[in-house]
């Protein structure tokens, strides 16, 4: 097995079980512990794991974001499930919102051939993804650039954003919680994605399921403000049901 599979195994086994030894996972995945060490010191670095007295176990804080790069490796297979389920949302017709982030951009790459479409975006991947698209009508909000992921985002885009009207907002997000809602550690990044939501007639969220449970600093807004959770079958029922209890639909795909 190569080292990046056994940590996405060690991370799905240490949530499952949310807390592990080294020698317990030594045996699971029968490597030496050595081996386990080194996989667990790389996942602590990256923020997948927190470590214990003899193992880890899972950190339920989000204190920030990886880079760009970093996320748009993590999760690809499952990121790239849910984007194409999102897009399978959109409707002829639809006027929508598409936030900045690695799972929403694969999103986009669903609504290619898709015609009669208004997005709106503030990522300048998303537009570039679109710009030959010739079904799609494709609005920039505009603000400052952050070079590292494309993302626009400031006084410019807030302002676009609540000047606006759609029938659809898909939200990219680092935590969702079920009792907390939509959580973000970036107090910058809120006003923009609280303006997308107060643009829309239907809130859909885009979150893989390492994003859920997990708690961090700033509110964005409550479940009961939030439609339909996109996400993967990786998260578990005792994961998603506390959302489907409350209201929300959760599509897993």
């Amino acid at each position: 097995m190569l080292a990046a599979e056994r940590k996405y195994q060690i991370a799905a086994y240490v949530k499952q079980h949310r807390v592990a030894s080294v020698a317990e996972l030594a045996q699971q995945f029968n490597v030496h512990e050595a081996t386990i060490r080194r996989d667990l010191e790389a996942m602590v670095q990256t923020g997948q794991v927190k470590r214990t007295h003899g193992g880890v176990t899972i950190d339920q804080w989000t204190h920030s974001e990886p880079s760009f790069s970093e996320r748009a490796l993590r999760e690809l297979d499952q990121k790239v499930r849910i984007g194409r389920a999102a897009a399978e949302l959109v409707e002829d017709g639809d006027h929508i919102l598409i936030d900045s982030g690695t799972t929403t951009l694969h999103m986009a790459k669903y609504l290619v051939h898709r015609s009669n479409i208004t997005v709106v975006t503030n990522d300048m991947n998303i537009a570039g993804e679109l710009r030959e698209a010739p079904g799609i009508k494709v609005i920039v909000t505009g603000g400052e650039l952050y070079p590292s992921s494309y993302m626009l985002n400031g006084m410019f885009t807030d302002q676009v954003l609540d000047s606006l009207h759609v029938h659809k907002a898909f939200i990219g997000i680092p935590v969702i919680h079920p009792k907390y809602g939509l959580m973000h550690p970036e107090a910058k990044l809120v006003p923009a994605k609280q303006a997308m939501l107060r643009a829309a007639g239907r809130i859909i969220v885009l979150a893989d399921d390492t994003k859920i449970g997990k708690i961090s600093l700033h509110t964005v807004a409550p479940v009961d403000a939030l439609h339909t959770l996109v996400t993967g079958t990786e998260a578990g029922e005792a994961e998603v049901k506390p959302f489907r209890d409350s209201g929300l639909e959760v599509i897993q795909v």
